[in-house]
């Protein structure tokens, strides 16, 4: 059994989302780094990760808000992120971001490679696996952009979700297709939005699953919203809160 002196320091990064939208992914992530024997911090003056004004092409700003986070957390052994885009934009963007200022560089440098998305560092790094867990229903995955093609997540939710006796994982038509969210796109365009994700939610009816699970919350609460609009009975989820024993809970857009 782990000591609380041996095991490795980690520093939650929340985002904003799961902060002001579904605080329960927060506390799942939590409780899922804890039984993988980590020793779990969440800074409590953490903010955005700078992907909306980066992607908006504020690079100055997205700056402003790297180096504030590299200064929250580069203490940690481990920063770890219940979103493939918001660890995208640490591991891969800070240095774009950063690269005319020498010195920040090397901390964005150092902080990117121990930043890891929630699914991935459970699996490939704390080999962790489930356990005891029964969830008695049928759900459909949808691989996130960023998640999937920045961080290649992919298998690693997959296998932790196969732990979950009674749950079955139906395949997603498209599953590697945005769902239209994109962050600021879904504001910018959202004729073309609402058209992508009209798509993905007749893929996820097509399934038959009474459950949509995915790793980033912006992609399911678009989809969640589209598929309230059409009158679906399919619920919402993080997959986080299916794996930390979460599942009977209110979906995406249920709370309240």
């Amino acid at each position: 059994m782990n000591t609380r002196s041996d095991r490795p320091r980690v520093g939650l990064f929340a985002t904003c989302l799961v902060d002001l939208a579904r605080p329960r992914v927060g506390f799942a992530a939590l409780r899922l780094l804890e039984e993988a024997g980590c020793s779990v911090e969440v800074p409590l003056d953490q903010t955005c990760c700078g992907q909306p004004a980066f992607n908006s092409g504020a690079t100055a700003h997205a700056a402003d808000l790297a180096r504030q986070l590299i200064g929250q957390f580069e203490s940690f052994d481990y920063v770890v992120v219940p979103s493939g885009s918001c660890a995208a934009m640490i591991k891969v963007h800070y240095v774009e971001a950063l690269a005319g200022e020498p010195k920040w560089l090397a901390r964005a440098e150092s902080l990117a490679a121990k930043t890891w998305e929630l699914m991935s560092f459970l699996v490939d790094v704390r080999g962790y696996r489930p356990a005891g867990l029964a969830l008695a229903t049928t759900a459909t995955y949808h691989d996130s952009c960023s998640g999937l093609r920045e961080l290649g997540i992919s298998k690693q939710p997959r296998e932790l979700l196969a732990a979950v006796d009674g749950l079955e994982l139906r395949p997603l038509v498209g599953n590697d297709v945005c769902c239209g969210f994109g962050g600021t796109f879904c504001v910018k365009y959202a004729a073309i939005s609402n058209a992508i994700v009209g798509e993905k939610a007749a893929a996820v009816e097509g399934t038959g699953a009474s459950l949509l699970l995915g790793g980033d919350l912006g992609c399911l609460m678009n989809t969640a919203g589209k598929l309230s609009r059409l009158g679906s009975k399919v619920r919402v989820m993080h997959a986080a809160e299916v794996i930390a024993g979460m599942g009977d809970g209110p979906g995406i857009g249920e709370e309240g």
